[in-house]
């Protein structure tokens, strides 16, 4: 019987780690906890990037997914799962018989298939595993829009087509889709001329059927990163804490908002460093 280190409802994030700790394990164990909750980890892959290059990765065998995970529950009460960069088919196979056995809470799954910097980070025979094994246990899955087009078999270009990629995803098996619009948003402004861009990003939540339309302003920073990783751990400290999906989407693209204009301040006040180590 598991017996929890912590009072706080305990998440846990199986993803990659970033060595710049800027996305990936690192980002999400940050947001998991400043959200007011315990994060434990298992490493799917570790990864060799910048913010600039993707060097390559060492993936973990499904053998060591599993036991960093099966430590993990055998100390803690898992209130919330979060999934991000899964490599291999054995590895997503893996995950998917370990949240069946283990009876663990509907995951939230980032499709984690590209990273910002330039690397693949998800085998082509992984995503058809991950398309007809773990997809349908997830308890909501966060695409961006391209993404959200691989899945969909579909172009997304506004918010009616974001709507029928949703429903779309929704078919496979998740019983939640929040689609990311920033890609949407992006390709809109470089379109409009300058100073007429609409300021306005928009998501979209279809959970069992319900959906809900987020509209934020819209945040230009250049080589933002993690954003993706910040935001589906953010949902999942907000589904531990128990908040319903909506409320849990609502916090997180707060919190992640808020991380985005820190970020623009930082760039805004740094200062160049003349030393080079």
């Amino acid at each position: 019987m598991s017996s929890s280190l912590t009072k706080k409802p305990v998440v846990l994030t199986i993803a990659g780690f970033d060595p710049s700790g800027r996305a990936g394990i690192v980002a999400d164990i940050r947001t998991i906890e400043l959200l007011g909750c315990a994060a434990v980890a298992a490493i799917t892959s570790i990864t060799f990037q910048n913010s600039e290059t993707y060097f390559g990765a060492v993936d973990q065998t499904a053998q060591s997914v599993r036991g960093q995970i099966e430590s993990m529950v055998r100390q803690n009460k898992i209130a919330a799962v979060k999934v991000g960069m899964l490599p291999t088919a054995e590895v997503v196979s893996e995950l998917t018989s370990l949240i069946s056995e283990l009876n663990l809470p509907a995951p939230v799954i980032d499709p984690v298939m590209e990273s910002s910097s330039g690397g693949k980070l998800m085998a082509d025979d992984a995503f058809e595993v991950f398309v007809t094994e773990l997809l349908p246990l997830a308890r909501v899955v966060t695409p961006n829009i391209p993404e959200a087009e691989k899945f969909g078999g579909m172009n997304i270009r506004d918010e009616e087509t974001m709507h029928q990629a949703a429903a779309r995803i929704r078919e496979l098996g998740a019983r939640a889709v929040l689609i990311k619009g920033g890609h949407l948003q992006q390709a809109g402004a470089r379109r409009q001329e300058a100073g007429e861009v609409n300021r306005e990003a928009t998501d979209l939540l279809d959970d069992d059927g319900e959906v809900t339309i987020y509209r934020n302003e819209w945040i230009e920073v250049p080589n933002v990163r993690g954003t993706g990783c910040m935001l589906s751990s953010a949902i999942a400290a907000g589904l531990a804490r128990g908040d319903d999906m909506k409320q849990a989407v609502s916090t997180a693209k707060q919190f992640v908002s808020q991380a985005i204009k820190n970020s623009k301040l930082e760039t805004r006040n740094s200062k160049p460093n003349p030393t080079r180590l």
